[in-house]
Protein backbone atom coordinates (compact mmCIF):
# COMPACT_ATOMS: atom_id res chain seq x y z
CA UNK A 1 0.00 0.00 0.00
CA UNK A 2 1.32 3.45 -0.91
CA UNK A 3 1.86 6.40 1.43
CA UNK A 4 -1.30 6.97 3.38
CA UNK A 5 -3.14 10.24 3.35
CA UNK A 6 -2.76 12.44 6.39
CA UNK A 7 -5.39 13.75 8.75
CA UNK A 8 -6.25 17.35 8.04
CA UNK A 9 -6.67 18.36 11.69
CA UNK A 10 -4.69 21.58 11.70
CA UNK A 11 -5.94 22.76 8.33
CA UNK A 12 -9.53 21.82 9.10
CA UNK A 13 -9.29 23.76 12.33
CA UNK A 14 -7.84 26.69 10.41
CA UNK A 15 -10.88 26.86 8.19
CA UNK A 16 -13.16 27.08 11.23
CA UNK A 17 -11.54 30.41 11.99
CA UNK A 18 -13.97 31.85 9.50
CA UNK A 19 -16.35 31.72 12.44
CA UNK A 20 -14.35 34.52 14.04
CA UNK A 21 -16.48 37.23 12.50
CA UNK A 22 -19.79 35.41 12.57
CA UNK A 23 -22.43 34.92 15.19
CA UNK A 24 -25.41 32.62 14.99
CA UNK A 25 -27.20 33.70 11.85
CA UNK A 26 -30.92 33.95 11.35
CA UNK A 27 -33.42 31.80 9.60
CA UNK A 28 -32.76 32.93 6.03
CA UNK A 29 -34.22 30.33 3.72
CA UNK A 30 -31.91 28.77 1.14
CA UNK A 31 -32.23 29.24 -2.57
CA UNK A 32 -31.83 26.86 -5.47
CA UNK A 33 -31.76 29.50 -8.14
CA UNK A 34 -28.56 28.30 -9.79
CA UNK A 35 -30.07 25.10 -11.14
CA UNK A 36 -32.99 24.20 -13.38
CA UNK A 37 -36.39 24.01 -11.72
CA UNK A 38 -38.39 21.85 -14.09
CA UNK A 39 -38.86 18.10 -14.02
CA UNK A 40 -35.71 16.42 -15.32
CA UNK A 41 -35.75 13.91 -18.14
CA UNK A 42 -36.26 10.37 -16.91
CA UNK A 43 -32.72 9.52 -17.92
CA UNK A 44 -31.07 12.34 -15.95
CA UNK A 45 -28.92 11.67 -12.90
CA UNK A 46 -29.69 14.27 -10.27
CA UNK A 47 -27.12 15.40 -7.67
CA UNK A 48 -27.21 18.14 -5.05
CA UNK A 49 -24.58 20.66 -4.00
CA UNK A 50 -25.03 22.52 -0.70
CA UNK A 51 -22.93 25.66 -0.28
CA UNK A 52 -22.91 28.47 2.28
CA UNK A 53 -22.69 30.87 -0.63
CA UNK A 54 -24.13 33.84 1.27
CA UNK A 55 -22.65 33.06 4.66
CA UNK A 56 -21.91 35.75 7.23
CA UNK A 57 -18.18 35.52 6.46
CA UNK A 58 -18.52 36.67 2.86
CA UNK A 59 -20.05 35.66 -0.44
CA UNK A 60 -16.95 34.08 -1.95
CA UNK A 61 -15.67 32.26 1.13
CA UNK A 62 -17.25 28.87 0.39
CA UNK A 63 -18.10 28.84 -3.31
CA UNK A 64 -14.89 27.28 -4.65
CA UNK A 65 -15.89 23.60 -4.29
CA UNK A 66 -19.30 24.32 -5.82
CA UNK A 67 -17.76 26.07 -8.82
CA UNK A 68 -15.26 23.27 -9.40
CA UNK A 69 -17.96 20.58 -9.21
CA UNK A 70 -20.31 22.44 -11.56
CA UNK A 71 -17.48 22.92 -14.06
CA UNK A 72 -16.78 19.19 -14.00
CA UNK A 73 -20.42 18.25 -14.55
CA UNK A 74 -20.81 20.82 -17.35
CA UNK A 75 -17.84 19.30 -19.13
CA UNK A 76 -19.15 15.78 -18.47
CA UNK A 77 -22.55 16.62 -19.94
CA UNK A 78 -20.94 18.20 -22.99
CA UNK A 79 -19.24 14.86 -23.57
CA UNK A 80 -22.38 12.76 -23.25
CA UNK A 81 -22.85 12.44 -19.51
CA UNK A 82 -22.81 9.06 -17.77
CA UNK A 83 -23.72 6.31 -20.22
CA UNK A 84 -25.68 8.88 -22.21
CA UNK A 85 -27.45 10.26 -19.13
CA UNK A 86 -26.80 13.89 -18.31
CA UNK A 87 -26.09 14.94 -14.76
CA UNK A 88 -28.54 17.51 -13.44
CA UNK A 89 -27.05 19.61 -10.65
CA UNK A 90 -29.34 21.11 -8.03
CA UNK A 91 -27.59 23.86 -6.07
CA UNK A 92 -28.76 25.08 -2.68
CA UNK A 93 -27.44 28.04 -0.71
CA UNK A 94 -27.98 27.42 3.00
CA UNK A 95 -27.03 30.97 3.97
CA UNK A 96 -24.47 29.73 6.47
CA UNK A 97 -27.11 28.83 9.07
CA UNK A 98 -28.16 25.56 10.63
CA UNK A 99 -31.80 26.29 9.80
CA UNK A 100 -30.92 26.95 6.17
CA UNK A 101 -28.78 23.84 6.01
CA UNK A 102 -31.60 21.63 7.28
CA UNK A 103 -33.92 23.20 4.72
CA UNK A 104 -31.44 22.49 1.92
CA UNK A 105 -31.07 18.89 3.05
CA UNK A 106 -34.86 18.42 3.10
CA UNK A 107 -35.32 20.00 -0.31
CA UNK A 108 -32.55 18.10 -2.07
CA UNK A 109 -33.11 14.71 -0.46
CA UNK A 110 -36.87 14.57 0.07
CA UNK A 111 -38.20 16.79 -2.73
CA UNK A 112 -35.57 16.72 -5.47
CA UNK A 113 -34.67 13.07 -4.76
CA UNK A 114 -30.97 13.53 -5.52
CA UNK A 115 -28.88 10.38 -5.85
CA UNK A 116 -26.03 11.97 -3.90
CA UNK A 117 -24.67 15.19 -2.49
CA UNK A 118 -21.36 16.35 -3.95
CA UNK A 119 -18.77 18.89 -2.72
CA UNK A 120 -20.80 20.05 0.28
CA UNK A 121 -19.29 23.19 1.83
CA UNK A 122 -21.43 24.22 4.79
CA UNK A 123 -20.52 26.59 7.58
CA UNK A 124 -23.00 24.81 9.86
CA UNK A 125 -23.74 21.28 8.60
CA UNK A 126 -26.74 20.89 10.90
CA UNK A 127 -28.46 18.50 8.47
CA UNK A 128 -25.62 15.96 8.43
CA UNK A 129 -27.43 13.46 10.66
CA UNK A 130 -30.49 13.66 8.40
CA UNK A 131 -28.35 12.94 5.34
CA UNK A 132 -26.87 9.94 7.13
CA UNK A 133 -30.24 8.58 8.25
CA UNK A 134 -31.51 8.81 4.67
CA UNK A 135 -28.40 6.87 3.53
CA UNK A 136 -27.64 9.45 0.90
CA UNK A 137 -23.93 9.42 0.04
CA UNK A 138 -22.29 12.80 0.57
CA UNK A 139 -19.17 12.73 -1.60
CA UNK A 140 -16.08 14.90 -1.34
CA UNK A 141 -17.37 17.48 1.12
CA UNK A 142 -15.14 20.01 2.86
CA UNK A 143 -14.78 19.20 6.60
CA UNK A 144 -15.49 22.62 8.11
CA UNK A 145 -16.73 20.87 11.23
CA UNK A 146 -16.69 17.33 12.59
CA UNK A 147 -19.57 15.90 10.51
CA UNK A 148 -17.35 13.86 8.17
CA UNK A 149 -15.70 12.21 11.19
CA UNK A 150 -19.07 11.59 12.86
CA UNK A 151 -21.66 10.11 10.50
CA UNK A 152 -21.73 7.11 8.15
CA UNK A 153 -22.56 7.73 4.48
CA UNK A 154 -20.60 11.01 4.59
CA UNK A 155 -17.32 10.85 2.66
CA UNK A 156 -15.15 13.92 3.13
CA UNK A 157 -12.66 14.88 0.45
CA UNK A 158 -9.76 14.03 2.80
CA UNK A 159 -11.08 10.71 4.11
CA UNK A 160 -11.51 9.53 7.70
CA UNK A 161 -10.25 6.79 10.00
CA UNK A 162 -12.85 7.48 12.72
CA UNK A 163 -15.63 4.99 13.62
CA UNK A 164 -18.29 7.44 12.33
CA UNK A 165 -20.91 6.02 14.66
CA UNK A 166 -22.65 9.28 15.55
CA UNK A 167 -19.95 10.59 17.90
CA UNK A 168 -17.18 12.82 16.56
CA UNK A 169 -13.89 10.98 16.13
CA UNK A 170 -13.04 8.75 19.05
CA UNK A 171 -15.14 9.61 22.11
CA UNK A 172 -15.48 13.17 20.90
CA UNK A 173 -11.81 13.73 20.11
CA UNK A 174 -10.21 14.11 16.70
CA UNK A 175 -6.54 13.60 15.88
CA UNK A 176 -4.11 15.36 13.60
CA UNK A 177 -0.47 15.00 12.64
CA UNK A 178 2.56 17.28 12.81
CA UNK A 179 3.74 16.75 9.24
CA UNK A 180 3.63 20.45 8.29
CA UNK A 181 6.02 21.35 11.08
CA UNK A 182 8.23 18.33 10.36
CA UNK A 183 8.45 19.37 6.71
CA UNK A 184 9.80 22.85 7.42
CA UNK A 185 12.22 21.53 10.00
CA UNK A 186 13.59 18.86 7.67
CA UNK A 187 13.57 20.74 4.39
CA UNK A 188 14.43 24.27 5.56
CA UNK A 189 16.08 23.88 8.94
CA UNK A 190 13.43 25.92 10.71
CA UNK A 191 13.75 26.00 14.49
CA UNK A 192 11.77 29.02 15.74
CA UNK A 193 8.12 29.58 14.85
CA UNK A 194 5.78 32.44 15.67
CA UNK A 195 2.03 31.92 16.04
CA UNK A 196 -0.12 35.05 15.72
CA UNK A 197 -3.71 35.03 16.94
CA UNK A 198 -6.53 37.30 18.08
CA UNK A 199 -7.57 37.56 21.73
CA UNK A 200 -10.75 35.76 20.74
CA UNK A 201 -11.71 32.24 21.82
CA UNK A 202 -11.79 30.45 18.46
CA UNK A 203 -8.59 32.12 17.29
CA UNK A 204 -6.78 31.45 20.56
CA UNK A 205 -7.90 27.80 20.61
CA UNK A 206 -6.54 27.16 17.12
CA UNK A 207 -3.30 28.94 18.00
CA UNK A 208 -2.85 26.60 20.97
CA UNK A 209 -3.32 23.60 18.68
CA UNK A 210 -0.62 24.88 16.31
CA UNK A 211 1.70 25.59 19.23
CA UNK A 212 1.26 22.04 20.55
CA UNK A 213 2.22 20.59 17.19
CA UNK A 214 5.25 22.85 16.86
CA UNK A 215 6.49 22.00 20.34
CA UNK A 216 6.01 18.29 19.64
CA UNK A 217 8.42 18.76 16.72
CA UNK A 218 10.97 20.55 18.89
CA UNK A 219 10.41 24.15 17.82
CA UNK A 220 10.93 27.19 20.01
CA UNK A 221 7.52 28.86 19.85
CA UNK A 222 6.87 32.59 19.99
CA UNK A 223 3.23 33.43 20.77
CA UNK A 224 1.84 36.75 19.56
CA UNK A 225 -1.70 37.80 20.35
CA UNK A 226 -3.37 40.96 19.04
CA UNK A 227 -6.58 42.66 20.07
CA UNK A 228 -9.52 41.57 17.95
CA UNK A 229 -11.10 45.02 17.78
CA UNK A 230 -7.92 47.14 17.53
CA UNK A 231 -5.08 44.83 16.47
CA UNK A 232 -1.52 46.19 16.66
CA UNK A 233 0.06 44.06 13.96
CA UNK A 234 3.12 46.27 13.78
CA UNK A 235 4.05 45.44 17.39
CA UNK A 236 3.54 41.73 16.73
CA UNK A 237 5.69 41.92 13.59
CA UNK A 238 8.44 43.72 15.49
CA UNK A 239 8.39 41.04 18.19
CA UNK A 240 8.65 38.12 15.79
CA UNK A 241 11.52 39.90 14.03
CA UNK A 242 13.32 40.42 17.35
CA UNK A 243 12.78 36.76 18.24
CA UNK A 244 14.29 35.62 14.94
CA UNK A 245 11.28 33.60 13.82
CA UNK A 246 11.93 31.28 10.87
CA UNK A 247 8.25 30.55 10.31
CA UNK A 248 5.01 32.41 10.94
CA UNK A 249 1.70 30.62 11.42
CA UNK A 250 -1.50 32.48 12.14
CA UNK A 251 -4.99 32.13 13.54
CA UNK A 252 -6.36 35.13 11.66
CA UNK A 253 -8.95 35.91 9.02
CA UNK A 254 -7.88 36.93 5.49
CA UNK A 255 -7.96 40.64 6.27
CA UNK A 256 -5.84 40.09 9.37
CA UNK A 257 -3.34 38.08 7.36
CA UNK A 258 -2.96 40.92 4.87
CA UNK A 259 -2.44 43.42 7.69
CA UNK A 260 0.12 41.18 9.37
CA UNK A 261 2.06 40.82 6.13
CA UNK A 262 2.00 44.57 5.57
CA UNK A 263 3.34 45.11 9.09
CA UNK A 264 6.07 42.52 8.57
CA UNK A 265 7.25 44.35 5.47
CA UNK A 266 7.12 47.67 7.28
CA UNK A 267 9.41 46.54 10.11
CA UNK A 268 11.65 44.45 7.88
CA UNK A 269 10.69 41.06 9.32
CA UNK A 270 11.99 38.46 6.88
CA UNK A 271 11.08 34.82 7.43
CA UNK A 272 11.66 31.53 5.67
CA UNK A 273 7.92 31.01 5.30
CA UNK A 274 4.65 32.70 6.16
CA UNK A 275 2.55 29.53 6.21
CA UNK A 276 -1.13 29.60 5.30
CA UNK A 277 -3.81 26.95 4.70
CA UNK A 278 -5.63 25.42 1.76
CA UNK A 279 -8.51 27.90 1.79
CA UNK A 280 -6.07 30.72 0.99
CA UNK A 281 -4.43 28.75 -1.84
CA UNK A 282 -5.86 31.03 -4.51
CA UNK A 283 -4.81 33.07 -7.52
CA UNK A 284 -5.88 36.31 -5.79
CA UNK A 285 -2.65 36.63 -3.79
CA UNK A 286 -1.38 39.70 -5.74
CA UNK A 287 -4.55 41.60 -4.82
CA UNK A 288 -4.85 40.26 -1.27
CA UNK A 289 -1.23 41.13 -0.43
CA UNK A 290 -0.60 44.01 -2.82
CA UNK A 291 1.02 46.20 -0.15
CA UNK A 292 3.51 43.61 1.13
CA UNK A 293 5.71 42.24 -1.67
CA UNK A 294 8.36 40.69 0.60
CA UNK A 295 5.87 38.84 2.78
CA UNK A 296 3.83 37.92 -0.30
CA UNK A 297 6.81 36.15 -1.78
CA UNK A 298 7.36 34.29 1.49
CA UNK A 299 3.87 32.76 1.42
CA UNK A 300 3.80 28.96 1.59
CA UNK A 301 0.79 26.67 1.67
CA UNK A 302 0.26 23.01 2.46
CA UNK A 303 -2.62 20.67 1.68
CA UNK A 304 -3.71 17.26 0.45
CA UNK A 305 -4.32 17.95 -3.23
CA UNK A 306 -2.16 18.77 -6.23
CA UNK A 307 -1.28 22.42 -6.80
CA UNK A 308 -3.92 24.02 -9.03
CA UNK A 309 -1.18 26.07 -10.71
CA UNK A 310 0.84 23.00 -11.71
CA UNK A 311 -0.36 22.77 -15.30
CA UNK A 312 2.50 20.42 -16.19
CA UNK A 313 0.16 17.72 -14.84
CA UNK A 314 -2.51 16.58 -17.34
CA UNK A 315 -5.22 16.27 -14.67
CA UNK A 316 -4.58 19.82 -13.47
CA UNK A 317 -4.43 21.11 -17.03
CA UNK A 318 -7.82 19.54 -17.71
CA UNK A 319 -9.26 21.29 -14.65
CA UNK A 320 -7.79 24.64 -15.64
CA UNK A 321 -9.01 24.37 -19.24
CA UNK A 322 -12.55 23.67 -18.07
CA UNK A 323 -12.57 26.51 -15.52
CA UNK A 324 -11.17 29.33 -17.63
CA UNK A 325 -14.46 31.21 -17.38
CA UNK A 326 -14.11 31.50 -13.61
CA UNK A 327 -11.44 34.19 -13.90
CA UNK A 328 -9.70 33.25 -10.65
CA UNK A 329 -8.62 29.82 -9.48
CA UNK A 330 -8.29 28.14 -6.12
CA UNK A 331 -7.43 24.85 -4.49
CA UNK A 332 -10.99 24.46 -3.26
CA UNK A 333 -12.21 24.65 -6.87
CA UNK A 334 -9.85 21.83 -7.78
CA UNK A 335 -11.08 19.77 -4.82
CA UNK A 336 -14.70 20.35 -5.85
CA UNK A 337 -13.77 19.17 -9.34
CA UNK A 338 -12.20 16.05 -7.78
CA UNK A 339 -15.37 15.40 -5.76
CA UNK A 340 -17.51 15.54 -8.91
CA UNK A 341 -15.11 13.16 -10.65
CA UNK A 342 -15.38 10.81 -7.67
CA UNK A 343 -19.17 10.71 -7.90
CA UNK A 344 -18.96 10.16 -11.64
CA UNK A 345 -16.70 7.12 -11.23
CA UNK A 346 -19.10 5.70 -8.65
CA UNK A 347 -22.11 6.31 -10.92
CA UNK A 348 -20.39 4.69 -13.89
CA UNK A 349 -19.65 1.62 -11.80
CA UNK A 350 -23.38 1.43 -10.98
CA UNK A 351 -24.73 2.29 -14.44
CA UNK A 352 -25.35 -1.26 -15.61
CA UNK A 353 -27.62 -2.15 -12.68
CA UNK A 354 -28.96 1.32 -11.91
CA UNK A 355 -27.48 4.49 -10.45
CA UNK A 356 -29.11 4.41 -7.03
CA UNK A 357 -28.22 5.88 -3.67
CA UNK A 358 -27.46 2.43 -2.30
CA UNK A 359 -25.16 1.46 -5.16
CA UNK A 360 -23.23 4.74 -5.10
CA UNK A 361 -22.92 4.53 -1.32
CA UNK A 362 -21.59 0.97 -1.53
CA UNK A 363 -18.96 2.10 -4.06
CA UNK A 364 -17.90 4.92 -1.74
CA UNK A 365 -17.84 2.70 1.32
CA UNK A 366 -15.30 0.48 -0.42
CA UNK A 367 -13.39 3.38 -1.94
CA UNK A 368 -9.80 3.11 -0.77
CA UNK A 369 -6.76 5.09 -1.91
CA UNK A 370 -8.84 7.10 -4.38
CA UNK A 371 -6.76 9.92 -5.89
CA UNK A 372 -8.94 11.46 -8.64
CA UNK A 373 -6.38 10.76 -11.32
CA UNK A 374 -3.55 12.14 -9.19
CA UNK A 375 -5.35 15.29 -8.01
CA UNK A 376 -5.68 14.05 -4.41
CA UNK A 377 -3.38 12.29 -2.04
CA UNK A 378 -4.80 8.76 -1.71
CA UNK A 379 -8.00 8.95 0.35
CA UNK A 380 -8.98 6.23 2.79
CA UNK A 381 -12.09 5.45 4.82
CA UNK A 382 -11.46 3.09 7.69
CA UNK A 383 -13.27 2.67 10.97
CA UNK A 384 -10.49 2.12 13.44
CA UNK A 385 -11.64 1.25 16.96
CA UNK A 386 -8.73 3.24 18.43
CA UNK A 387 -7.00 6.35 17.09
CA UNK A 388 -3.52 5.84 15.68
CA UNK A 389 -0.66 7.12 17.82
CA UNK A 390 1.57 7.75 14.82
CA UNK A 391 0.94 7.75 11.12
CA UNK A 392 2.81 8.02 7.85
CA UNK A 393 1.36 11.13 6.29
CA UNK A 394 2.05 13.09 3.14
CA UNK A 395 1.45 16.67 2.09
CA UNK A 396 1.30 18.88 -0.94
CA UNK A 397 3.43 22.02 -0.64
CA UNK A 398 3.65 25.18 -2.75
CA UNK A 399 5.11 28.67 -2.39
CA UNK A 400 4.12 31.92 -4.03
CA UNK A 401 6.49 33.64 -6.48
CA UNK A 402 5.52 36.84 -8.28
CA UNK A 403 5.38 36.22 -12.01
CA UNK A 404 5.08 32.45 -11.56
CA UNK A 405 2.20 31.99 -9.14
CA UNK A 406 2.09 29.00 -6.80
CA UNK A 407 5.17 26.87 -7.40
CA UNK A 408 5.06 23.21 -6.35
CA UNK A 409 7.70 22.14 -3.81
CA UNK A 410 8.47 18.47 -4.26
CA UNK A 411 6.19 15.61 -5.26
CA UNK A 412 3.30 15.38 -2.81
CA UNK A 413 3.32 11.57 -2.73
CA UNK A 414 6.94 11.73 -1.52
CA UNK A 415 6.65 14.60 0.97
CA UNK A 416 5.88 12.00 3.63
CA UNK A 417 6.67 11.63 7.32
CA UNK A 418 5.96 9.28 10.21
CA UNK A 419 4.51 11.70 12.76
CA UNK A 420 2.63 11.62 16.07
CA UNK A 421 -1.13 12.13 16.08
CA UNK A 422 -2.29 14.75 18.59
CA UNK A 423 -5.79 14.82 20.03
CA UNK A 424 -8.05 17.87 19.96
CA UNK A 425 -11.70 18.58 20.64
CA UNK A 426 -13.68 19.93 17.65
Amino acid sequence: MGPRRRFRAAETAAVTLLLLLSAACGSRLPESDFGPTGTPPASAVRVGVITSATSPVGGAAFTGPRDGAVAYFDRLNARGGIDGRRVEVRLCDDGGSGVGNNTCVHKLIDEDKVVALVATTALDYAGASRVSRARVPDIGGQPLGAAYDTWPHLYGVYGSLAPRDGTPGWDGRLYGGTEVYRYFKREHGARTAAVVSYNQSASAAYARLVERGLKAEGYRVVSEQVDFALPNFRAAAADLKAEGADLVFDALDTHGNAQLCEAMDAVGARVTAKVTNVQNWTSTVPDDYQDSPACRNALWVTGSSRNHDDTSRPAVREFRDATRRLGTHSQWQLEGWAAARWFTEAARACAADGITRACVDDFMNHSQDYDAGGLLLPVRFERLPEPPRTRRTCLSVARWKDGEGWVTQGEMTRNCFEVPQLAYTP
